[in-house]
């Protein structure tokens, strides 16, 4: 009887203390990290590789520092360049990567850019 009793008191403290216990919350966290340090910039999607020169035109560069893309993006909200997307990987480009600190020994010439596709900078295809 005492056993009984016994169990009977844990299980009702149990289902006591669960009712007090504050509810999970879930949470996401996205952690960005630095920008690559690439000479001609970084493609604007996940992993964030460099891009080789020509992938983008000149507006993306500012004094010949690129202005950002994707996560660390760093010009204005309504801000369209053009990028050249013969030079990423997923259009099937399999030429010469620059790497990561690798220091720039060109520089995007407008007179002779030709870019295919206009970019927001968040990885986003935009009509301009």
């Amino acid at each position: 009887m005492l056993k009984a009793y016994l169990l009977t008191l844990t299980v009702v403290v149990a289902i006591g203390l669960a009712g007090c216990a504050p509810g999970a919350r879930a949470q996401v966290a996205v952690e960005v990290g630095a920008a690559p340090d690439c000479p001609y910039g970084y493609y604007d999607v996940a992993p964030y590789a460099c891009a080789p020169y020509g992938y983008y035109g000149p507006e993306w560069f500012v004094d010949g520092v690129f202005i950002g893309a994707g996560p660390w993006f760093h010009g204005p909200h309504d801000f369209h360049g053009y990028v050249d997307n013969h030079f990423h990987p997923e259009h099937g480009y399999k030429g010469a990567m620059p790497v990561r600190g690798e220091h720039a020994d060109k520089h995007i010439d407008a007179a002779h850019f030709h870019g295919n596709e206009a970019r927001d900078g968040r990885g986003h295809t935009v009509k301009k």
